[in-house]
């Protein structure tokens, strides 16, 4: 008997139609022997509408009260589903976070997992219940409500398979699993059949939205065997899993833009010691994930540019944090600029092939394409640009790297 959990995304529960399909699907997996969890996200547009509802109030909602009013829409997915798996005549019982026992720490809105009690659940299983577990949602040590942040049913699953010691997490989408890049985009995008974690957790990090970034660091640090798959049909998925030789052959995986991206310039900053220490931990005390850093060399040895990104949903709260640094420092200024996108090829073979980058900088400036930032590691090298030429150099990039071909 293989315990397998299952997360089902918000198209995949879209509506009530969906929602008995999903239930046939666990029914039929533990009708062969196996013990199922389901994990479900909200269905497709609520999280919007309950953030819409918040912004028509307020443009800044406090944190606490918006982790509470999002978790209600997994909350009714889960409901729903043990519902219509009952109706098919199998036992079933759905849990919030809570319920579950998800600790997290106390930040609220992108909140990280602590531990996972996980007793109801085992007992659930040990009665030949099917539990469904509304995703993305936890509870902190004062059992305030906290959410994981945008796709954390993806990490919900995981963080369940790798407590629970799962012989497979199934993460279904709208896809049919991993491409080479977004298939909206380029036609010729190909499907992998298989992408290391490493690789996985760049493409997430980078704007591919198939799965979850912490999701992936959740599946390497356990070793949780993860498919992504399409719940729409029976195609077999990618399998995200541990470098194997055969990945160095091939030189780049995968292309991915981000277009949820903001760049922060703070001009003119005192070019001495400990200055970029102390604007970066304010800005982390504010549990803002920075992502680029970029300074200027100083001509004069007196002051710099230092330019850095994040994401657009922490634009504002970072843009206010930048400007009361620049006037303590007696910088010059902040710009924001929010119609940027980071563009990123990925691959493992990188590591062991030369002239990747150059071929990435040259394609890019054939098509007039400016470079702003460049950040790169050992298996990825990102560019951010101006978001309208992202399609674009997606498309050269997946062209000129070759990735069509198998």
């Amino acid at each position: 008997m293989a315990l397998i959990v299952q997360k089902y995304g918000g198209t995949s529960v879209a509506n009530t139609e969906r929602i008995k399909t999903v239930a046939e699907r666990a029914v039929s997996t533990a009708m062969k022997g196996n013990q199922v969890i389901i994990v479900v996200s909200a269905m497709a547009g609520e999280t919007d509408k309950l953030i819409k509802l918040a912004h028509e109030i307020t443009d800044m909602p406090d944190e606490r009260e918006m982790d509470l009013l999002l978790s209600s829409g997994e909350r009714i997915t889960s409901a729903l589903t043990a519902i219509a798996i009952q109706k098919l005549g199998y036992k079933s019982m759905s849990f919030t976070g809570r319920q579950v026992g998800i600790i997290t720490d106390s930040s609220h809105t992108k909140a990280m997992i602590e531990h996972i009690e996980a007793g109801r659940l085992k007992t659930a299983l040990d009665e030949g219940k099917i539990p469904v577990i509304a995703g993305f949602q936890g509870i902190n040590e004062f059992s305030d409500v906290t959410t994981l942040g945008r796709g954390g049913s993806d990490t919900t699953a995981v963080a369940i398979a790798a407590a629970l010691k799962a012989d497979l997490c199934e993460i279904y989408t709208d896809v049919e699993g991993v491409y080479t890049t977004d298939p909206r985009i380029v036609k010729e995008a190909r499907k992998l059949n298989k992408i290391s974690y490493d690789e996985m957790l760049e493409m997430a990090s980078l704007g591919a939205k198939v799965l979850h970034g912490r999701s992936v660091e959740f599946a390497k640090k356990y070793n949780v065997p993860l498919v992504v798959r399409s719940s729409f049909n029976e195609a077999p998925g990618t399998l995200v899993t541990k470098e194997d030789g055969d990945m160095e052959k091939i030189v780049v995986s995968g292309v991915a833009a981000d277009k949820n991206q903001a760049r922060i310039t703070i001009m003119g900053v005192p070019d001495k010691p400990g200055i970029a220490g102390g604007i970066f931990n304010e800005i982390a005390g504010a549990n803002i994930v920075v992502d680029m850093i970029v300074q200027n060399v100083s001509s004069d040895t007196k002051a710099t540019d230092m330019s850095f990104t994040v994401s657009k949903s922490d634009s504002k709260k970072a843009f206010k944090i930048a400007k009361n640094v620049s006037d303590r420092l007696g910088a010059k200024g902040v710009n924001m600029n929010t119609e940027v996108a980071k563009v990123s090829i990925v691959g493992v073979g990188m590591v062991s092939h030369f002239g990747v980058a150059a071929k990435m900088f040259e394609t890019l400036a054939k098509e007039g394409i400016n470079i702003m930032m460049i950040s790169t590691s050992e298996i990825k090298i990102s560019c951010v640009i101006d978001v309208s030429h992202a399609g674009k150099a997606i498309k050269v990039l997946h062209d000129v790297f070759e990735l069509a071909k198998h």
